[in-house]
């Protein structure tokens, strides 16, 4: 099974970072080419269903979900469940000992097609690590100069 995992260091506490990775109404601010709606209990906690459309104007696919694990402000997991990823993601938030926190984002994918998609995915799999690099470090410049943002 594939892994993609990138992390990012973030010069804000984990309550702020977790609240804020957890806005999912906000991740197209953030997150590269994607855009994720709460489908229910408005996305928060073991068995909230998300809907993320990753892409770039009509072309794209729709991303299903569930939340799978909730631990604020440590680690949410979710099961990816649409027709086109499979899976599991995850993000863990870190403290570090000097202040801020470290976050995680980890994907394990179950790529369509068997030997040949997995030999598809090493060919994108920089691409994609490089994208999702670009995101978080985006998400850490975000959560950090929002200073009036609605997080604690």
């Amino acid at each position: 099974m594939p892994e993609l995992v990138v992390a990012v260091d973030v010069a804000a506490s984990p309550e702020v970072v977790f609240d804020a990775a957890t806005d999912w109404g906000r991740h197209g601010e953030w997150m590269l080419g994607t855009s994720v709606a709460p489908v229910s209990l408005d996305g928060a906690g073991v068995g909230a269903e998300l809907a993320a459309w990753t892409g770039f104007g009509p072309l794209g696919f729709l991303d299903t979900m569930e939340i799978t694990e909730w631990a604020p402000p440590w680690r949410c997991v979710v099961r990816h469940t649409g027709a086109v990823v499979r899976g599991a993601g995850a993000f863990e938030v870190e403290p570090l000992p000097d202040g801020g926190c470290r976050f995680v984002w980890s994907e394990w994918l179950l790529v369509p097609f068997g030997l040949a998609g997995n030999l598809g995915f090493l060919a994108v799999r920089g691409v994609a690590r490089a994208g999702l690099r670009h995101s978080l470090k985006s998400f850490a410049r975000w959560v950090e100069a929002d200073l009036d943002h609605p997080y604690p």
